[in-house]
């Protein structure tokens, strides 16, 4: 591959996570669904079934799923550089977003109203995840013991069993059927960035699940043991992250702010993705290898039935909080009919779904 091939790769990298940066809403169902969109349906960067086995390994190591998938298309795509270029385009737009509403609570004591804006964007996600989960499951879900681990999987994730027992769970099940086969300390001084980095640097490296998971270990180490941020603040923080498009870890970037300003506010973000660029660069071409174990892979084939269940019970839970209105439902219809059927680019039915939300 010459100069001018390279730079074209990394310049689509740059424009496909830059876009996604600005417009994945919806947290990392969502986010997931609009890569597969992008770089699987439109791009044909990889294959369905490759798709599927990264989501299965973002599922297995800490860190925030939906940054890793970017980190790994773009590895995928562009080696080690692309995944350089893919992971801080996808970060540095939410970043700088949550960055500016930090700065006006800080300084003006409020967050602007943008809850109308978001409650038109909620239900053309889902209907973005639905679309995904669809194309996916198509993939991935064949044979009886497949459909079977996938039923029992979204049953156990609605119940409430977490990501991680649920997916070893499924690793075990599946091997066993290929078996089967063949025979309070607070601190007084203010906060460092120093220390902001150290913290949110431990909580990347150590943090399985949803953002839920996230809120408990902000809790813990910044309001409880530091002292640094009230439960308000922490609130606040949250749903920040949660109403601004790109990754729900850059809450850390709010939380930064607040405790140390801009230097509180790189550290904390380099703190908390820093992990996920360190394990994807290092552990994805082990599991390659891996990957063509025979006995090995009949745990990941385990893993990816999970991961689609999993991806399942998220937007069934998706749809319950976000179909609570006439107006939700035909947003989410409308959108669905124009995903499917008219195959209609779905950066543009969000920006659609946000004026509506605004108007209705």
């Amino acid at each position: 591959m010459n100069k001018h091939e390279k730079k074209s790769i990394y310049k689509e990298i740059f424009s496909v996570f830059l876009k996604l940066g600005v417009f994945a809403f919806g947290g990392p169902a969502a986010h997931v669904a609009m890569m597969e969109d992008e770089v699987v349906t439109k791009r044909k960067w990889l294959s369905k079934d490759r798709f599927i086995e990264m989501f299965g390994f973002t599922s297995l190591i800490p860190g925030p799923n939906s940054t890793e998938m970017a980190i790994l298309m773009g590895y995928q795509r562009g080696g080690v550089i692309g995944l350089l270029i893919a992971g801080t385009s996808f970060i540095l737009p939410a970043a700088a977003i949550v960055l500016v509403f930090a700065y006006i609570y800080v300084n003006y004591g409020t967050i602007p109203a943008v809850a109308s804006l978001f409650d038109g964007v909620k239900p053309v996600i889902l209907a973005i995840v639905l679309q995904a989960l669809y194309r996916l499951s198509k993939t991935i879900l064949k044979g009886w013991q497949v459909i079977l681990l996938f039923t029992g999987v979204f049953a156990l994730s609605m119940a409430g069993i977490s990501e991680i027992p649920l997916l070893l769970m499924a690793a075990a099940v599946m091997f066993a059927f290929k078996q089967i086969k063949k025979g309070k300390l607070l601190v007084v001084e203010p906060m460092s960035a120093i220390l902001v980095f150290l913290v949110f640097l431990k909580i990347g490296s150590v943090l399985y699940g949803s953002g839920y998971v996230l809120l408990s270990f902000l809790e813990t180490e910044f309001v409880l043991r530091y002292g640094a941020i009230t439960a308000q603040q922490l609130l606040d923080a949250v749903a920040v992250g949660q109403f601004t498009p790109g990754p729900v870890f850059t809450t850390a970037t709010f939380i930064g702010y607040l405790i140390a300003g801009y230097p509180g506010a790189l550290g904390a973000t380099i703190g908390i993705f820093l992990p996920s660029f360190l394990l994807v660069g290092f552990l994805f071409p082990l599991f390659d290898k891996l990957r063509n174990n025979e006995k090995l892979s009949a745990l990941l084939d385990g893993i990816n039935a999970a991961s689609i269940a999993l991806m399942a019970a998220v937007t069934v839970k998706l749809g319950l909080a976000t179909l609570i209105s006439w107006e939700a439902g035909l947003i989410f219809v409308l959108s669905a009919v124009l995903l499917i059927r008219y195959k209609i680019n779905s950066t543009y039915l969000i920006i659609g779904g946000a004026l509506l939300g605004l108007l209705i």
